[in-house]
């Protein structure tokens, strides 16, 4: 994007920019036309040529950070649960009870399912769905918008 700037760091191509079509004034005060764009990295502008950006391996961390700190509230999470799969949280502990499930901690489990506000990245968020066939993203589409359809699995929700 074309734009009055200053360059201050040649090296990393820094660069203080204005916005405005009085070319007179910009150029009066030391600016020329620049093609700059805005960093994500630290939101400064830079030289498009030198700007820094995050690498994909940087923004899947990010994505993943981001999902994993989506919260609904108990309430939430219990209602769309028995919306969709026909169980509330006690029938949920029951069913884990009943098929002796290695790894899962259930006292654990009946503290976090008393808790106000479950985060995606809760790894028994995860443990739960697996359990009851709902996948990853249909964890985190679900998270995103608290809408429990998307916990149906394909065949459930044509009907």
């Amino acid at each position: 994007m074309i734009k009055y700037a200053e360059i201050i760091n040649e090296e990393t191509g820094l660069c203080r920019v204005s916005i405005g079509d009085n070319e007179q004034f910009y150029l009066s005060i030391g600016m020329s036309k620049y093609d700059v764009e805005q960093s994500e990295v630290d939101n400064n502008w830079y030289l498009t040529t030198k700007c820094p950006h995050y690498t994909q391996e940087e923004l899947t961390e990010k994505e993943a950070e981001r999902v994993s700190m989506l919260n609904l509230t108990a309430a939430d999470v219990e209602r769309a649960l028995y919306k969709a799969k026909g169980m509330d949280f006690e029938d949920i502990v029951s069913l884990i009870q009943t098929q002796q499930l290695e790894g899962l901690d259930i006292k654990a489990l009946k503290i976090e399912l008393k808790a106000n506000n479950f985060y995606r990245g809760n790894p028994y968020i995860s443990q739960v769905g697996a359990l009851l066939g709902i996948t990853e993203t249909q964890l985190n589409e679900f998270f995103e918008t608290n809408d429990y359809t998307k916990l149906l699995s394909d065949e459930n929700s044509e009907q």
